[in-house]
């Protein structure tokens, strides 16, 4: 497979060459719209000057309604600088003009409360959240920077894992783990609304996956937060992600065409009417591999995962400074492990258990409406309503097979074992009204509604022991059909004291029916200072709630050890997990281009889910994995805290090169209905990356791009396996007792990624490798149940190991 995938990766940049060789113009047209921050009112006259390095190119003035076009700018990254006076000067370092595709840019500036002779102001700079009342641990991204770091993949959740205070749970998934808390603690809202997990092959209780079905390409600016979140925000106590759809380009038609080693994909955009300005957006991907596997091409198994997805927006701008929008994304996936069909022990399952076939699949979709308004230079209204669905299921059968006299497996039978469909409908309502009283006030409030509809079904085999009348009997663990809804009203206000000084005081609550939880008044405040042009300092703090996974609130609770025994639903009036947040921040901007980030942090949680028999289960440490969990009956009595410092060190693109470089020490420890303090499963101790980009131009406004990164982090914590129990139960035991005294081995990681990147007249090509774990170091993930033929049953338990070398191709056109 790794062999096939460089061979295309050669042909593709051969193909390159071919195209390179032939004359083109070196010229695209730069166009968008400048708006105030908070209300969106358009800005006349702000100077959009564009520089390569420092050296001057172009320059244009937006006109009465806020636009402005800058033609024949040449081909490669740009610096652009907008500037208006009475508003702080923006900076975006890394804009890419190809031939391909127009560069359509929407820029907020924030207006100052006094004039710039009295007060210097240092610019906005691309990293800085969109949202204003957020002044810690937040960060916004582009579509460059999912594209730019080795090992990304486009994929955000990935590319967040450079960051400081994040890094991934497994290769094999972007799950991610913000300052020790569980990924589960992570919260996706897309245009406004909470959406369910939008990845493939994700299971119930995760917010990951192995392929993200968010397609950066479709993707505007967006935000990124690891604590201390804004009153905009909850049903979360670990991270944000805040993403954002942009417009299709509103004057001429644009195809995108990519084949990859995660997709074959088509996008489309052009104008509905030139004249009103309304434009359409849509896109496909399907599975490469799936189609190499149709084609009769080895890929080297027979597990294929079968995956497309895609997405759509409609844009209409309205009367009166008003816009309506039609979105939508989905996607669907499935894959089935079948260890019937293997021949020989060295085919063994990599990932998975070797006793059983299984045919798992997933899907989700979102689709809504967005309309807005800007109701005056002071005033600015957005209402979203959608509806989305999340569905997984899996069936699985217990294969029964022996080994021939020339080492050959032959199946006796296929019994089946599990079987399982959970799907979730919600329907969704949000509304975001701003106010500014005047320039130093200004006031948020808002809502977000959700109603669900569950339909949750799970059969599993009573016992596998084949002797036993107890075989014959299946165990319903899940049978529900239920209605909920979570209502979640804030409001915020923030304080602009000074040019310098400006204080932020919200109050969030959340009212959630299945389990009749209600967090009143959450408080959340942020106070930031800038004591000079270079430097500011800011502090945060708040309280922040979490409903628990869903399924986990209608799981039929075993009422004695005996098999088929009484179920009962027990755990359905679980209470939030709460989490006080407290962080400490300091910038500093270095005249080389170059920011300097710190943050100190304290998490005090209370609330968490544990058993309520004496034992160290804790939903501190689900959420990751392809796994669900079956607790006993629970309650809200487990404590936690995570607490640590984190650095970031920056060098914004310039001269054609950038690095990063963050590290983080932490702390995370629970308390289990045992009383026991232990780690959690996620507490390495220390995570650090290091990664840095270099593009050298070429003639024809072409570019080859290397770029790496180098990861290092603590290891997980686990404990020893209970042989005989795990042996009896099929699946993976440990001794209770002993949870997280053991600790896997430091995880260490290098990626290499390659892009070579040319124009011709009228379209752009791009073709590129990303080598991940390019030394195929051996990182384990966990201990698993595996047992082979040899009957030892001490045997059975194994570590499973995270992704090897990863040969990770593309290529794309834009015409």
């Amino acid at each position: 497979m790794r062999l096939l995938q460089l061979i295309l990766v050669l042909f593709f940049c051969l193909l390159s060459l071919r195209f390179y060789s032939q004359d083109a113009p070196v010229s695209q047209t730069i166009r968008g719209i400048i708006e105030e921050t908070e209300t969106h009112f358009p800005i006349p006259g702000a100077v959009v000057s564009v520089y390569r390095d420092t050296i001057f190119i172009a320059a244009k003035a937006s006109d009465a309604q806020g636009h402005f076009r800058i033609e024949q700018v040449p081909v490669g990254r740009v610096r652009i600088a907008i500037a208006m006076t009475g508003y702080t000067t923006r900076i975006l370092d890394d804009v890419m003009i190809s031939s391909g595709k127009e560069t359509v840019l929407q820029i907020e500036l924030e207006q100052q409360i006094v004039e710039m002779a009295e007060v210097e102001i240092r610019a906005t700079r691309e990293g800085e959240s969109q949202n204003e009342m957020a002044v810690v641990s937040s960060r916004q991204f582009s579509v460059n920077e999912t594209n730019r770091y080795a090992g990304s993949r486009g994929d955000p959740a990935r590319m967040a894992s450079n960051f400081a205070g994040v890094q991934g749970a497994d290769d094999s998934r972007n799950d991610i783990v913000i300052r020790g808390n569980s990924p589960q603690g992570v919260l996706w809202r897309l245009e406004g609304v909470d959406i369910p997990n939008p990845n493939h092959f994700n299971i119930p209780g995760t917010t990951g996956g192995p392929v993200s079905i968010i397609n950066n390409k479709y993707l505007a600016n967006s935000d990124f937060y690891t604590g201390a979140f804004p009153a905009d925000y909850g049903n979360c106590i670990s991270g944000v992600f805040d993403l954002r759809l942009r417009n299709g380009n509103n004057s001429k038609h644009e195809f995108t065409g990519q084949f990859g080693f995660l997709g074959t994909e088509l996008m489309a955009e052009g104008p509905i009417n030139r004249e009103r300005g309304s434009s359409y957006l849509v896109g496909y991907r399907y599975s490469t591999v799936s189609m190499f596997s149709k084609l009769g091409i080895d890929i080297g198994t027979d597990a294929v995962p079968r995956y497309q997805d895609g997405n759509f927006r409609l844009f209409f701008p309205g009367k009166k400074n008003s816009t309506f929008s039609v979105w939508g994304i989905g996607g669907m996936s499935k894959v089935d492990i079948l260890i019937s069909d293997q021949k020989s022990p060295d085919q063994r399952n990599i990932y998975g258990q070797n006793d059983r076939d299984q045919y798992f699949g997933s899907g989700m979709a979102v689709g809504g409406v967005t309309w807005s308004k800007t109701i005056s230079d002071r005033s600015f209204l957005k209402m979203t309503l959608a509806a989305m669905t999340d569905v997984v299921d899996s069936y699985h059968e217990l294969v029964y097979r022996h080994l021939d006299a020339d080492s050959t497996y032959q199946v006796d039978s296929l019994k089946p074992l599990l079987d399982y469909n959970f799907k979730q409908n919600k329907y969704s309502a949000a509304l975001v009204f701003n106010h500014k009283i005047n320039k130093n006030h200004l006031l948020r409030f808002g809502f977000n509604a959700d109603y669900f509809t569950w339909s949750m079904n799970d059969s599993v085999r009573s016992s596998l022991d084949d002797t036993l009348a107890w075989y014959n009997h299946w165990t319903v663990r899940w049978q529900t059909q239920a209605t909920a809804a979570l209502i979640q009203p804030y409001v915020q206000w923030r304080y602009r004291i000074t040019e310098l000084l400006s204080l932020t005081m919200g109050i969030h609550s959340t009212h959630f029916t299945l389990s009749n939880s209600t967090a009143f008044a959450e408080p959340r405040v942020s106070i930031k200072w800038q004591f000079n042009e270079k430097q500011h300092i800011a502090f945060a703090a708040g309280i922040h709630s979490g409903t628990q996974p869903f399924y986990m609130y209608f799981y039929r609770v075993a009422l004695s050890d005996s098999i088929g025994g009484p179920r009962q639903t027990l755990n359905q009036k679980m209470d939030f997990t709460k989490s006080n947040h407290f962080v400490l921040s300091h910038q500093w901007l270095l005249n080389s281009g170059v920011r300097i980030l710190t943050e100190v942090y304290y998490q005090q949680l209370s609330h968490i889910p544990v058993e309520k028999k004496s034992s160290s289960f804790s939903l501190s440490n689900t959420g990751s994995g392809f796994s669900r969990f079956f607790p006993g009956e629970l309650q809200n009595t487990g404590k936690g805290e995570n607490y640590g410092a984190e650095i970031t060190v920056e060098k914004f693109y310039s001269k054609g090169w950038l690095f990063l470089l963050t590290g983080s020490v932490f702390q995370a420890q629970y308390a289990g209905s045992d009383g026991v303090i232990r780690n959690t499963d996620f507490n390495g101790g220390y995570a650090f990356n290091a990664l840095a980009s270099k593009e050298f131009s070429l003639r024809k406004g072409g570019a080859f791009v290397i770029g790496s990164k180098v990861t290092t982090a603590g290891g997980r914590w686990y404990g020893p396996a209970d042989i005989a129990a795990s042996n009896i139960a099929r699946e993976l035991i440990y001794v209770d007792s002993l949870r997280n005294t053991l600790q896997f081995e430091p995880y260490f990681r290098l990626d290499v990624k390659m892009n070579f990147r040319f124009n011709r007249k009228k379209t752009s090509h791009e073709a590129g490798l990303d080598l991940v774990n390019l030394l195929n170091t051996q990182n384990v993930l966990s201990l698993t149940y595996a047992p082979d033929e040899s009957g030892d049953p001490s045997n059975a338990v194994r570590k499973e190991y995270q992704l090897g070398l990863l040969p990770v191709f593309f290529y794309r056109i834009d015409f």
